[in-house]
């Protein structure tokens, strides 16, 4: 057994976190692509089987009210607010993170008022979070700024209406300052709208200690909701009165039985609703949640930055010098819970990888992608991926 293996013994052995993936249900594979498709909490098959047989097959419509359906979007928000730095009151869970992104935009450029005619997004922004903002940009009247995030404070100016930024992103893994570009963006009058698809559940936010005037992100990811599970958004309890959201629906209304032909927004974060919750998929998530229980996200953060200190330090002892490129920055501050290596037939390695049993994914055109998930990835996992790699790379 090789020095870094017994290292990964004893690091295992004193890991605070290290029972926690029985709570998953994994086999032997080596699981680094919790940043794509978080791994299976055993809770949730029996409770989506109850979901189905019992609530759904025996109540039937008597689930809305008595198995709480109707309420399930801001309950399960409640159950993600601890994660993400928030009070409860002010998340709603539902529809896709794309919605929510045109829904938080399309807010912060209302509230933004008159005289306010641009939009800045992050040029190194996930696709879909630049179509979303080019289509809100078109709706609204606005000019679309792409501007790479340490660039933001210096192109803001008085017509800014609002920002949207990624709290890391998504190739690289690249944590931006949350607190200081928000600050930027407040001193110059806007609003910024934060995208945490690859933080929330990995390292601490602070969207109410910072500020943040809206946020979103799934839920399949670092939370382990399942393939398409309901995503949230974020609106800080100070801006709910004013937050005019582009989709009006029924589920947001005052009075969502009411049937009245004028829309008449409900209070608190309840006007970030719109149709009817996908509850299967919902309550799935509600029980994935569950393994957050008595966990606090500093001891995940803190295990975050071993797992990843220690995988780069097996990289570098294993592959062969020149063959990977590490994109991601080596500061703990400005990373997230992933390493983006740069490879050459980086997506013919990973497949030869995925076949040993070392499981991250591929970024076009050359990028190995690995994530790390402390609930369940733990330190020989790291050093076996690694060896592997190097292996594979011959």
């Amino acid at each position: 057994m090789s020095e870094l293996a017994m290292r990964a013994e004893k690091l295992d052995a004193a890991d605070d976190l290290r029972g926690k993936r029985d709570a998953f249900v994994l086999d032997d594979v080596t699981y680094l692509d919790g940043n794509s498709l978080g791994a299976l909490p055993a809770v949730v098959p029996g409770r989506v089987e109850d979901v189905v047989r019992r609530q759904w097959g025996e109540l039937l419509i008597r689930s809305w009210e008595e198995s709480g359906w109707w309420t399930a979007p801001e309950r399960i928000g409640d159950r993600i607010a601890p994660l993400v730095g928030a009070a409860p009151g002010q998340i709603v869970v539902g529809d896709s993170t794309s919605v929510n992104v045109f829904k938080a935009l399309v807010g912060a450029v209302r509230m933004a008022g008159e005289g306010r005619d641009e939009i800045l997004v992050d040029a190194t922004t996930f696709p879909t979070d630049g179509y979303i903002a080019q289509s809100a940009a078109r709706m609204t009247g606005c000019r679309l700024r792409p501007v790479a995030p340490a660039q933001v404070p210096g192109a803001l100016g008085d017509r800014t209406a609002a920002v949207l930024l990624n709290h890391v992103d998504y190739r690289s893994g690249r944590l931006h300052d949350l607190p200081a570009l928000t600050a930027a963006v407040h001193e110059a009058g806007a609003y910024v709208v934060w995208d945490l698809c690859h933080s929330a559940g990995a390292l601490p936010v602070g969207l109410d200690e910072h500020g943040v005037d809206l946020a979103v992100g799934c839920t399949y990811k670092y939370l382990n909701g399942g393939p398409g599970s309901p995503a949230y958004l974020y609106v800080r309890r100070e801006l709910q009165d004013r937050f005019d959201s582009p989709l009006p629906g029924w589920n947001s209304h005052a009075e969502p039985f009411g049937m009245r032909s004028g829309y008449e927004p409900a209070p608190g974060a309840v006007r970030g609703r719109v149709g009817t919750p996908d509850i299967l998929s919902m309550l799935a998530l509600e029980a994935a949640l569950e393994v957050w229980d008595g966990v606090p996200v500093e001891a995940v953060r803190a295990k975050s930055l071993a797992l990843t200190d220690f995988f780069l330090e097996c990289v570098a002892a294993y592959v062969p010098e020149g063959r990977v490129e590490c994109l991601t920055p080596l500061p703990h501050a400005e990373r997230g819970s992933q390493i983006a290596l740069r490879c050459d037939g980086a997506g013919d390695v990973m497949k030869r990888l995925v076949e040993r049993g070392v499981v991250g994914d591929f970024r076009a055109p050359d990028v190995l992608r690995f994530g790390f998930t402390p609930l369940y990835v733990g330190f020989a996992d790291v050093e076996r991926a690694a060896r592997v790699l190097a292996q594979t790379l011959g």
